[in-house]
This record gives C-alpha cells, structure tokens and sequence, in this order.
C-alpha cells in the first residue's frame, strides 16, 4: 500500500472505471491545463497493484514556491486509505517546494430536494477525515467562492428516454419547453472557426452580470483538448420563420373558436364553453400581439437566423456537465435555453448517460437566486459539496510572503 506517481494510461484507467468523477479529473482537462500554462501530473494510491484512488494534480509557480491543486478530485474507487492518500500528498507538496497545496474533494457532503430542503445527513466525518490531518477548511460556504460553487444542481436521467423526458420536468418547466417548441427555433453545434459567436454570448451575458468572462482562445483551447466530449450549442431564429408558425398556429386557434361558436349557438347557456371561448379568444389576441412583434424583429433583422441563447456541454460515462452559457435578455420570451437543456438531456440519453449536473446555484433558498429558479423547471435536486481544504508545509513562510503582498497592495 503506497502512495505513487501514475502514468497517463494508469490515470485514464482507473478514472474511467469508477463510477462517479468530475470532468475535472479527466485526460482532456489535463490537456486543456497544459496549454494554459499548468503543469500536471498523477498521482494516486496502489493496494499491490491495483489503484484504488487517482488524480489530476496541477501546479503553478508562485511568489516563494508551488501553488498544487487538485480539483473536484481526487477518484476514489475504494475509501479505505483515503486519509492516507491525503497524507501523502501532503507529505509530496513538501519535496516538491510547494507554498500551498489546495483540495477540493467532489465527495457530496449533503443532499437536498429541489427547494433546498435536505435529503440525506450531512458528512461531518469527511470534512474531520482531512482536518485532522492537518488541513484548514474554508468552511461551509454559499455563493461562489473563488469563483466556484459548492452546490450543484443535478438530475437523475435512470429510467427516462427522450420521448419521457419531457414529462419528467416541473409543472411549470413542462409549458415552458413545449411553448419554445413551437416558435421553430433551431439548435445548431458550433464547429471551431465559430467560437466567436459564442464569445460574443457570452460576453455580452458576463457584462450584464458583472461576472469575468472566459477569453475566445480559452474556449478555442477547450475545443481542441475536449474533441467530441465538448458540445458549443446555439439557438436561433429566424423570424420570418416564427410568423409562419405564428400564423399556422393562429389558423388553428381560429378553426376552434369557429367551431366553439357554432356549439354555442346551439347551447347558449353552457358556461364551460363560454369560458373556453373566452380563453381562445384571449389566446387569438395574443398572438395578434405576437405577430406585431415579429414584424417589429423582421425590420430589424430580415431573413437572418439570429442567435437567442448558447451553452456549452461536456459529455462523459459518468455524467453530463452544463459548463458555461449565455443569452441576450432582448429574446427571453421565446426561452431558448430551455431547448438546449432539453436537448442536452435528450443527447446524454443517446449517450448512455444518466446523470445530468447543472452545475452551480449559491446555495441560499431565499427566492434571490434566479438561476436556481431556472433549473428547478427541471426538476432535479441538489447536492453540497465539501468545499476547499488548504495546506502549506511551510506556514510561517506563506503568512510572511502573504503580509509582503498585502503591504504592496498585491492581494
């Protein structure tokens, strides 16, 4: 039983095999590392010869030493010596002249139903395993330190197919994909030469939003390391396009009103069907409204497909990760995103793989976090992380180089 430096293909191997690891343990992020200037490395524990626990380490030069990280790792195939693992890292990031060496477990600390309410004890004993060896917790946190979340949202796709998935989400998330579907919006996957429109998404998204955006050559740089496990997904629309549909549709309203009317004449006191005229009616006007606003997006758009919204799509055995995505709110009425959450779900189905991660909401069930309200049409549920554990071999050096960069204003 030894901690060990694993090859590539030891790594790949053993990761591929468990059953539950983040995209962040993958050869592909390993790559897509590299070429932003990370060195990386594997590492793991042997029982004899068989490997029971990997990771991607990475490491980067900093003022006084290493930084060294592992991110939502490290793969665990069996917890037995997993203390021992972290030990020994520990044990590692000294000889290799690191000043930190950060851990960020992808063990769920606890889980919850979709409004937050939990499902399950939480894993106090996890966070004890690495405290007692010496590491410092950032402690239980909410909204994205460092830029990450600790809470994801997640769906369970076991027991679906594409034509029930559907009927898998909310009640409110059901129409609201079934009304996206008849506007004739399409999908479309970007190729590389295209990148710059989904850049331009989301740019235009993190500007709003006031967060930092990824450059054009990081996602070029994703595209390449990810190959066919990357998915950059567009929606468009054309809008002379969505007045036909809006035309075809209205036809078909008109021809049930006409036949409403004429049952009425012949049963004037039925309130049921007063009521349903009145509900056709007031969809008639809608689409009176809908159609003026097509003619409004056909002057200033013509014959063009425009694109609504995009998001990209990582694909693996062990689940499906929405990464990052974008959306011009001049478009939020005809919810375009939402087709492509359906369609990611309908592919990791063709795929084979039957867990979906949303990835990130803040973690506060106050009614404040509108990206949760968006996932909840989905219908999944929530799971904690641990969060981030820090060590530093050499503390009383960290905490002198920290003040140094503190009195030059550099952190």
């Amino acid at each position: 039983m030894t901690f060990a430096i694993l090859t590539k293909e030891e790594f790949a191997s053993h990761a591929n095999s468990a059953s539950y690891r983040s995209f962040m343990q993958t050869l592909e992020m390993a790559s897509l590392l590299e070429k932003r200037g990370f060195k990386t490395q594997y590492v793991g524990w042997k029982t004899g010869t068989q490997i029971t626990i990997s990771a991607l380490l990475y490491s980067m030069p900093m003022t006084g030493g290493l930084h060294l990280e592992v991110n939502c790792g490290p793969v665990i195939t069996d917890r037995s010596h997993l203390q021992d693992f972290y030990q020994s890292l520990q044990d590692y990031a000294k000889n290799q002249g690191a000043l930190e060496l950060i851990i960020k477990p992808y063990d769920t600390y606890q889980t919850f139903d979709s409004d937050g309410n939990p499902r399950s004890e939480a894993r106090q004993d996890y966070i004890n395993e690495l405290a007692h060896i010496g590491y410092s917790f950032d402690g239980l946190q909410t909204g994205y330190p460092g830029g990450e979340p600790d809470w994801h949202y997640v769906k369970d796709l076991s027991g679906l197919t594409p034509q029930t998935l559907l009927s898998s989400f909310s009640k409110k998330g059901k129409p609201l994909v079934k009304k996206a579907n008849t506007f004739g919006i399409q999908l479309k996957k970007l190729n590389r030469d295209e990148l710059s429109i989904f850049k331009e998404i989301t740019s235009a998204t993190s500007d709003r939003r006031e967060y930092s955006d990824k450059s054009l050559d990081y996602y070029q740089d994703l595209y390449d390391s990810f190959g066919e496990q990357a998915e950059f997904m567009i929606a468009t629309l054309n809008f002379q396009d969505y007045l036909r549909h809006l035309d075809q549709d209205q036809e078909k309203l008109q021809f049930k009103i006409t036949r409403l009317e004429k049952e009425l004449l012949a049963q004037p006191q039925s309130e049921k069907k007063q009521n349903q005229l009145r509900e056709l009616s007031s969809q008639f006007e809608t689409f009176e409204t809908r159609k003026t606003e097509a003619h409004d997006f056909i002057k200033r758009y013509g014959d063009q497909d425009v694109v609504l919204a995009g998001s990209l799509f990582l694909y693996f055995p062990q689940e499906t990760t929405y990464l990052f995505s974008g959306s011009y709110p001049e478009f939020n009425k005809f919810y375009a995103p939402t087709l492509l959450q359906e369609h990611v779900m309908k592919e990791s189905l063709h795929r084979g793989i039957y867990h979906y991660n949303f990835l990130g909401i803040t973690g506060l069930f106050d009614g404040s976090d509108g990206v949760l309200r968006f996932k909840q049409n989905f219908n999944g549920y929530i799971v904690r992380k641990m969060g981030t554990f820090r060590y530093y071999p050499n503390p009383l050096k960290f905490k002198a180089l920290s003040l140094i960069k503190r009195l030059l204003g550099r952190s």
